[in-house]
């Protein structure tokens, strides 16, 4: 993907914009114009994974337009991001000393400082800390991101009755960028790093059982999303009619342990998270906390709506490519839940490595049989009880998709 500054935005921030891009240090050593035909936008390579759920309409139009809301986020940047010595101010175009003592217009940044007479009103100096601030250009690309996911998301929202989307997916995203990676996940797919030998994560699940918190807060401060038929409280199993003011374990949003309560009549209603591990469903109908879609996803037999516990933003991690060397068989592992379900890290990783390394160095289609051979590794083989992986173990039932993703490459365009 080519990233390009957009028609109509100033090249800088600031009311020093020119064509010549100026870079410092912050004490002014480094001086330098910066004057470059070929940087007119900056180039990043894209990876994803779309696991769908209840139809597989979320996930066609999520594949086909989620990097293009990516790129449409990261072009407002584009032209902070090229230059990499200067970081940018967390409030752009706003300037201190362009700004008029005597006006009575509260910026936003002043309004959130105080009122007349307090630091930053009108009836004080301007402050500069506001606008000198600065933020990492990481943190601006990590924004961007999740930005993009919203959007994904509100426009399958719009346009889901129009073009007949339906259903959930789950996304996992990869954006190469100025040399580092950045890793998107909402959902329950799975990213790792393998570097000679070393695991490393680079993703979290978001099911039912790792949210169980933030599911279980929004319920709290909004109990009319429950639907009169759920209780956010957590309880070792389902509360019978005939428990009724007796004591019994419970849990809350808000506590560490277990403690104990008496059981009152809205305790008998159902648990908003139902089951364990891999079985657990929010309101007993979803096993994904995050993702895109799932706009009409109701519990069953009900007019309760899902959506409002589901969230469509991701977690975004990091990864510098710069810091360390990378060999050949050092890769990025993306896989859906399919794999992760029956193969652990470790499992995956010793799999690659060793099959990397019958591999020839020089043949470009390694890394794809790699992938082909973790898909047919959860897979399994057919036997008389059914299709079985190593040691026995019952094999993958789900839809497995894989990436397997060479390092060195990165490594070597830095």
């Amino acid at each position: 993907m080519f990233l390009k500054k957009k028609a109509g935005i100033q090249s800088t921030p600031n009311k020093s914009s020119s064509n010549k891009r100026r870079s410092s240090l912050p004490n002014g050593e480094g001086l330098q114009l910066r004057e470059n035909p070929e940087a007119d936008g900056i180039t990043f390579q894209y990876w994803a994974l779309f696991d769908g759920h209840a139809g597989a309409g979320a996930a066609v139009v999520a594949s086909k337009l989620l990097h293009h809301h990516i790129t449409d986020q990261l072009q407002d940047i584009v032209e902070i991001l090229k230059n990499s010595a200067v970081l940018p101010p967390t409030c752009l175009g706003e300037d201190p000393e362009t700004t008029s003592s005597n006006s009575r217009t509260l910026t936003r940044a002043a309004s959130l400082r105080g009122a007349a007479g307090a630091p930053g009103s009108p009836s004080t100096p301007p402050t500069r800390f506001f606008t000198e601030k600065k933020v990492q250009h990481e943190s601006l690309i990590v924004g961007a991101l999740e930005n993009a996911f919203k959007e994904m998301d509100l426009q399958i929202e719009r346009e889901r009755s129009t073009y007949n989307i339906s259903g959930g997916c789950t996304s996992l995203v990869v954006v190469y960028l100025l040399g580092k990676i950045y890793v998107s996940n909402a959902g329950d797919s799975r990213a790792i790093i393998i570097r000679n030998g070393e695991i490393i994560p680079m993703s979290s699940e978001f099911t039912p059982e790792t949210e169980r918190q933030r599911l279980q807060y929004l319920a709290f401060i909004q109990p009319h999303l429950l639907g009169n038929e759920f209780t956010h409280l957590e309880f070792p199993r389902r509360v019978q009619r005939k428990e009724l003011g007796k004591m019994m374990l419970y849990r809350d949003f808000n506590m560490t342990g277990w403690a104990y309560k008496t059981i009152e009549e809205d305790d008998l209603k159902f648990p908003l998270i139902y089951g364990e591990g891999k079985k657990a469903r929010v309101m007993a109908t979803i096993g994904v906390t995050r993702g895109l879609g799932d706009h009409d996803l109701k519990v069953h037999d009900s007019n309760i709506y899902i959506k409002p516990f589901l969230s469509s933003v991701p977690e975004v991690r990091v990864y510098d490519l710069q810091q360390y060397e990378h060999s050949a068989d050092d890769v990025l592992v993306l896989a859906t839940d399919g794999l992760w379900d029956v193969l652990l890290n470790e499992e995956v990783s010793e799999a690659v490595t060793n099959f990397l390394a019958c591999c020839d160095p020089d043949d470009p289609h390694r890394y794809t049989l790699a992938a082909q051979d973790l898909v047919m590794r959860a897979r399994g083989v057919l036997k008389d009880r059914g299709w079985r992986i190593s040691n026995d173990r019952l094999g993958s039932g789900d839809d497995i998709s894989v990436y397997v993703i060479p390092l060195i490459h990165g490594s070597k365009q830095s």
